[in-house]
């Protein structure tokens, strides 16, 4: 049977020892990154946290390393812009010291409450919008404003000076406060694709 195996992957173009191109790979990752304070350049780690099979054999056993880099990181903005990092995978390196030289892509990240997912064709993680937020920040103040402004001088006019000044409080709240930024905490998982086969012989 391994050899009908092996004479399949040869005609296949692809060896048995090869990560199938299309493969999937789930990566925890081992230290913490955040837009707060990546740079491009910093190094980033990560263990494979599910095995690649292929051919009836393990390739890759859980806890293999994973280096790689950060390609780019933006804060969020004060007024607009999200929250964004990308990363390139470039090493993986085996228990016996073993390395190869890889270029996966980033299909998808986890992403609990933090509204934190994978865009675009370069896989960078970007954080969610938060207008809706900013709105309801925004009217949270007036409204406190209006009642406010309506008990002082028991009049419908000075609830409406009172949610003038609210919602003036908000919106300068609002331009002052930085959004969500991306927070790949360690121990976060990360799911991978690779593009093309990689021989591992």
């Amino acid at each position: 049977m391994k050899p009908l195996l092996l004479f399949l992957s040869a005609a296949l173009g692809a060896s048995a020892a090869d990560i199938p191109a299309g493969s999937h790979v789930l990566l925890k990752m081992v230290n913490s990154v955040s837009t707060r304070t990546a740079r491009a350049g910093d190094q980033v780690y990560l263990q494979t946290a599910s095995p690649i099979a292929a051919g009836g054999q393990i390739l890759v056993p859980v806890g293999t390393y994973v280096q790689g880099t950060v390609a780019e990181s933006k804060r969020s903005g004060r007024v607009k812009g999200r929250a964004e990092i990308a990363l390139h995978l470039e090493t993986l390196t085996f228990a016996s010291g073993q390395a190869f030289k890889i270029a996966p892509h980033l299909a998808s990240v986890e992403s609990g409450e933090t509204g934190q997912s994978v865009e675009g064709n370069e896989g960078a993680v970007k954080q969610s919008a938060t207008k809706l937020q900013d709105a309801g920040r925004i009217a949270i103040l007036a409204g406190t404003g209006a009642a406010i402004g309506g008990m002082a001088t028991r009049s419908w006019s000075g609830a409406g000076i009172g949610s003038a000044a609210g919602g003036a409080v908000g919106f300068a709240t609002t331009l002052l406060t930085r959004g969500k930024e991306v927070d790949l905490r360690a121990g976060s998982t990360l799911d991978v694709v690779f593009d093309r086969p990689l021989p591992l012989e």
